[in-house]
């Protein structure tokens, strides 16, 4: 059995419909068996499978993804039948259909990469918070800042003569 990285099993999770999922053909590939067989299961037990984890994609769906994972077109030796794409949790169901020590060990890893994703992702959300209260920080900071040096103009102004002497760079004036 070859070592998967989860880095690898990273590249093949797609955001379809706004959830992470891998398509059948790459499931299909890290489980070392063809995609009709592993459809085939699927099939045979469909009642394991409710829509939240499997659905088949669309037309729309698969033209679009279709560039990603590089088929062939129809006809070519490319897909007969439009993909099926598993969630998290139609992964982890997977392993009941596919009883083999592959599909255990493939499993395990898939896990493992959609958690770590999971934390990823909170990580950057709790990131963007701590950001954001920065943000709310240094505005009021700002604000202050700016009140009080409008403050100090009002009180200098009636100190300072009408005419102030222009400080800079003159240009030359040509007469």
């Amino acid at each position: 059995m070859s070592f998967i990285t989860q880095d690898a099993i990273g590249k093949m999770i797609y955001i379809i419909r706004g959830q992470k999922v891998m398509i059948d053909s790459d499931l299909a590939n890290l489980y070392e068996v063809p995609t009709k067989r592993l459809n085939e299961q699927v099939k045979r037990n469909f009642h394991r499978f409710p829509h939240d984890f499997m659905f088949q994609l669309t037309n729309a769906e698969f033209e679009s993804l279709r560039s990603q994972f590089a088929t062939s077109k129809q006809g070519r030796g490319g897909r007969r039948h439009i993909p099926l794409a598993f969630t998290e949790h139609g992964i982890a169901m997977l392993s009941s259909v596919l009883n083999s020590d592959r599909a255990i060990e493939v499993n395990i890893s898939i896990i493992r990469t959609f958690v770590n994703l999971r934390q990823l992702i909170a990580g950057h959300q709790s990131l963007n918070e701590k950001i954001r209260e920065l943000e709310v920080g240094s505005n009021k900071i700002f604000k202050v800042v700016f009140e009080r040096l409008d403050s100090l103009e009002d009180k200098i102004k009636p100190h300072l003569p009408d005419e102030r002497k222009k400080i800079g760079l003159q240009a030359n004036k040509k007469t």
